[in-house]
């Protein structure tokens, strides 16, 4: 005789207040308000269920699971051996309710189903209602939603704190002794009550939702009890969550679900269409989780008698299994349990499937730190440094964070934030990342890639446009391809070169045989400090430092006259000026050196200041000094970056002093040249750092952000004039450089987006009312705070950027030091991503990040450093 038991009455609501499950959904509701890392455990299978439509049968897929999952024999064990199992159903969105609640539907058809079966087993079931809209709890609860309302009721966002469930255990008496004791657990987050679109019953019902709100709750229903036990037995654990409508169907907010969903990047079921039509509108659902980065384990759709699984499997080239479910009776009479029957063998294919890809999957991530210190050679990494242990192991990102594989803190994929904007390309948020994925995926099946020379195409020509009329709007006049910013710097060389020449008859004296080519030397003006990449001729560009030692580069020379600048930073709260031992000029005060705002450092009133006076001194002498015409030596080119300079240690150059070294060259006739691969296109809170210098270059070199970091492009921005010098009557005169990828369709798609992307006001939040510059990050108070403490020496803190050195001495100090190693590794404890440059530590964002982000990853930074404080 088969018995259920109802440990409540079924069906029968419960009100938050008088319900065990109140209190602790009132803590999610708390917590998601304070805590936005989105994180999930890796100990066990979660799958999401997805739709090409609505009315396909998601649920009855996810019915159908955890049928499979709790009732059928462990495919492990012996043939009548059952596993104790936790299967969890979660819908974050229910509309509809309570006339429709899904998980209602999966809880009552996995009864009907047990019932039929009469397994040896216990089960206990359950069906939780956490929110809804205030129409759908009075379609529940009736009048007595009022009787204590301000408990039930949370009048900001209109939603009720319904806390309903029911619960039954579910056993068969008729087989005496059971020989587990599993669980269903089916759970509904939010519910509105017409049968529309989530996106309009929320607004018809005043019932809106944020899409971190309902994050953060799906993160606290998937991360509770992630070990389980049945009388000292490990229970085996399957998570499904299933969506509403179709794949790119709107969430409450208005955001596509296929989106919103994202920062999870949960492995997914899609259930297809069998019906006529159906092949279009599955492949589309497919290839819409795919450019948005989702594993689509199988698809599965209902036997319409149309075949529709021979094309699908033929398109997929049998990447991805194509299942197929009998007819769905239009007689469910007997609650669809035959049907149920029918599927078994489906749905325990389906099951097993997706069990064997969680293992594939998890045992993978598993051995991909070991594999990682097998096969990689990492650049700027001593690998002898590097335990296997502290090897990211990163799924995906999503915007502006990595979704991080841990395997020591209880298996979880969490989130870190790229604070390193892995190396500095990074500034997509999540919607740009997509919009570029789109992007790119179009450039590819139209172009893929083509060559450039003497050829015009769309994307190539849109991007030129865009750079002329946005970093080099008034100055420049050609922009010349190449794939990485290195190289835009030697192509940047190389015109500077040859406009010196032109502009100082040198090659019209070679012409006339007066003067030896070989004996002609060419110099660059540069800072000390400075870097311009890792190639050789950009190497010889730069000053000595740990990059070009005999370890790096026996063939470094350094070509050039390297002068030690002043620079400014943020010291125990206050803006100072710092000034080289050549410049320790007696009559330059310390007021002259101290500033209350980062403003007054690039005020051009400076350029009359005493010091202003001793730059110029300075820089003329040295210039002359190192100019010998009667040995044909010559300062052919000066190359900066302007006012930050990166890899040397985010220091911050004196403005003033890089402004008159800029118009002191150019008086000379020495072509400039920009090196803004780091500082420009929006890195330093405006498009181009020389509106910041108040100043223009000859020559300008841009890559990183250009793309915003989906993929390598560079471009070297020049002036008519240096253009000019290479147009001649033979092709020996022409700038003889390129790449085969130069001005790839991909790579200029992706670029034209992000420009036009980060200087859109309804795209970029930040960006002021005239689209000049971005609003402030890193909150100044914060920022001064971090300054004062006792483990600090500077700290700068520009657009996007914000640099902290600390005080160190000896070996703890410069590029090779290790002192960082801890600090770093709790900050990525804490989600933050970071990367040293020695003793400097620093943070970026990109160009669309929220401040409030930046605001909470500072005050870890601030929490960590002063904990460094005190353990001194």
């Amino acid at each position: 005789m088969f018995l259920i038991s109802a440990l409540l009455t079924s069906g029968g609501p419960r009100r938050p207040w008088h319900s065990p499950l109140a209190p602790r959904f009132r803590r999610f509701l708390s917590l998601s308000s304070q805590h936005s890392t989105i994180d999930y455990s890796l100990s066990h299978p979660i799958y999401m269920i997805w739709g090409s439509n609505t009315g396909l049968g998601k649920t009855l897929v996810s019915a159908g699971l955890a049928a499979s999952s709790i009732l059928s024999p462990s495919s492990s064990s012996s043939s009548s051996s059952f596993t104790p199992t936790n299967f969890t159903y979660l819908k974050p969105v229910q509309t509809g309710f309570p006339a429709d609640s899904d998980s209602a539907f999966v809880y009552r058809k996995f009864a009907h189903v047990f019932a039929s079966l009469k397994p040896a087993l216990t089960v206990s079931a359950s069906n939780y209602v956490f929110r809804t809209s205030i129409p759908a709890a009075e379609a529940v609860l009736g009048n007595a939603i009022g009787v204590e309302g301000e408990e039930c009721v949370n009048s900001l966002n209109g939603f009720t704190n319904l806390g309903w469930y029911e619960e039954r255990m579910l056993h068969d008496h008729a087989h005496g002794q059971v020989v587990a004791a599993s669980e269903l657990i089916c759970k509904t987050m939010y519910g509105w009550r017409e049968p529309v679109s989530p996106h309009l019953a929320a607004k018809r019902e005043g019932a809106e939702l944020e899409d971190s709100e309902l994050l953060q709750v799906l993160k606290m229903c998937l991360g509770s009890a992630t070990e389980l036990k049945c009388e000292g037995k490990m229970m085996t654990k399957f998570t499904v969550v299933e969506t509403a409508g179709g794949v790119a169907s709107p969430g409450p907010s208005g955001s596509l679900q296929c989106d919103l969903y994202r920062p999870f990047r949960l492995p997914a079921i899609l259930v297809g269409d069998g019906r006529l039509g159906g092949i279009s509108g599955t492949i589309s659902a497919y290839e819409s989780l795919k450019i948005r980065g989702y594993d689509v384990v199988a698809i599965v759709l209902e036997d319409h008698g149309l075949v529709n699984e021979v094309p699908l499997s033929s398109y997929l080239h049998n990447r991805v299994p194509v299942l197929v479910l009998p007819p769905v009776p239009q007689d469910m009479s007997d609650d669809l349990v035959e049907w149920f029957d029918q599927s078994r063998d489906i749905f325990n294919s389906l099951k097993e499937k997706m069990i064997e890809s969680f293992l594939q999957r998890k045992n993978r991530v598993q051995e991909m730190p070991k594999k990682a210190k097998e096969v990689f050679w990492w650049p700027f990494t001593q690998h002898k440094l590097v335990p296997e242990e502290s090897v990211t192991v990163i799924d995906s990102r999503c915007g502006e964070h990595f979704a991080v594989h841990k395997i020591g803190e209880g298996n979880l994929v969490t989130q870190q934030f790229d604070a390193c904007a892995s190396w500095w390309t990074q500034g997509p948020d999540q919607s740009l990342q997509i919009e570029l994925a789109r992007e790119v995926g179009y450039a590819t099946a139209r172009f893929g890639h083509v060559m450039f020379p003497e050829n015009v195409y769309e994307p190539a020509l849109e991007c030129a446009e865009l750079l002329l009329e946005g970093v080099g709007k008034g100055w420049a006049s050609r922009v010349f391809y190449s794939d990485n910013g290195s190289t835009a710097i030697e192509i940047a060389l190389k015109m500077a070169f040859r406009k010196f020449l032109v502009d100082h008859g040198i090659l019209l004296d070679m012409s006339r045989s007066s003067i030896d080519e070989n004996h002609i030397e060419l110099k660059v003006l540069a800072l000390k400090g400075s870097y311009h990449g890792d190639t050789l001729g950009a190497m010889e560009a730069q000053a000595p430092s740990s990059y070009t030692g005999i370890l790096q580069q026996p063939w470094y020379q350094g070509r050039g006259h390297f002068v030690d600048p002043p620079t400014v930073s943020l010291q125990a709260g206050v803006w100072k000026l710092s000034l080289p031992k050549v410049m320790q000029y007696k009559d330059v005060s310390e007021d002259d050196k101290v500033f209350s705002l980062q403003d007054e450092i690039f005020n051009k009133k400076r350029d009359i200041s005493n010091v202003a006076t001793h730059y110029l001194s300075y820089i003329s002498e040295e210039i002359f000094r190192n100019s010998d015409s009667k040995v044909c030596s010559h300062i052919a080119a000066l190359i900066i970056e302007p006012v930050i300079q990166g890899a040397g240690g985010m220091l911050m150059i004196d403005p003033l002093f890089q402004r008159l070294l800029v118009k002191e060259c150019k008086s000379r006739k020495v072509p400039v040249i920009f090196d803004e691969v780091f500082t420009g296109l929006w890195r330093l809170g405006v498009e181009s750092a020389a509106t910041l210098l108040e100043c223009q270059p000859d020559i300008a070199c841009y890559a990183k952000l250009l793309t915003g970091g989906i993929v390598p492009l560079a471009a070297t921005l020049a002036t008519d004039a240096v253009f000019n010098s290479f147009i001649g009557d033979s092709k020996l005169k022409a700038l003889l450089h390129g790449h085969s990828y130069s001005a790839h369709a991909i790579g200029c798609t992706a670029a034209a987006k992000s420009i036009k992307w980060f200087k859109n006001r309804q795209k970029n939040s930040n960006l002021s009312s005239d689209a000049t510059t971005l609003r402030e990050f890193w909150d100044g108070n914060i920022v001064k705070k971090i300054s004062k403490l006792q483990t600090v020496d500077r700290v700068v803190a520009l657009g996007t950027l914000c640099a902290v050195e600390l005080r160190a001495e000896g070996f703890n100090s410069g590029y090779g030091s290790l002192y960082t190693t801890s600090l770093i590794q709790k900050l990525r404890q804490d989600g933050i991503y970071m990367r040293p440059l020695g003793n400097v530590i620093y943070l970026l964002c990109g160009p669309c990040t929220s401040p409030l982000i930046c605001q909470n990853i500072l005050e870890k930074v601030f929490t960590r450093l002063d904990e460094i404080g005190e353990s001194h």
